[in-house]
């Protein structure tokens, strides 16, 4: 389902550059799959979802949680490569199915990093 998205993304310099690091890996085998995927929901509703976002393009670091990685490396992080990569419009706030299709496509960042070895 998120194939053609990862080869766009893939072909980004700047997108293809974040790898998860070994403590996110670590963070992420200690907490499990379900409870990233509950931090992520929480992030994309709280710092991406709202229509208006005072810090847009600065609110999410680029490390310190596995997720915020996975978020620079889909192109999740901001509502401005949100509308870029994902055609999601800025200053309207995003619906239900729309965050959910950001938080599944984050998980499988996530899910095909860890199968990398």
């Amino acid at each position: 389902m998120y194939d053609e998205v990862f080869e766009r993304l893939a072909k980004s310099e700047f997108r293809s550059r974040f790898k998860l690091k070994e403590k996110d890996r670590l963070y992420l085998e200690q907490k499990g799959f379900d409870i990233i995927k509950s931090h992520a929901r929480d992030f994309i509703a709280k710092r991406i979802a709202p229509a208006e976002i005072p810090n847009d393009g600065k609110q999410t670091p680029t490390k310190g949680h596995p997720v915020f990685t996975a978020q620079h490396a889909t192109a999740t992080c901001c509502r401005g490569c949100i509308c870029k990569w994902h055609k999601f419009p800025k200053g309207v706030v995003l619906s239900a199915d729309q965050q959910e299709y950001l938080v599944n496509l984050i998980m499988e960042w996530l899910r095909r990093q860890t199968e990398q070895d």
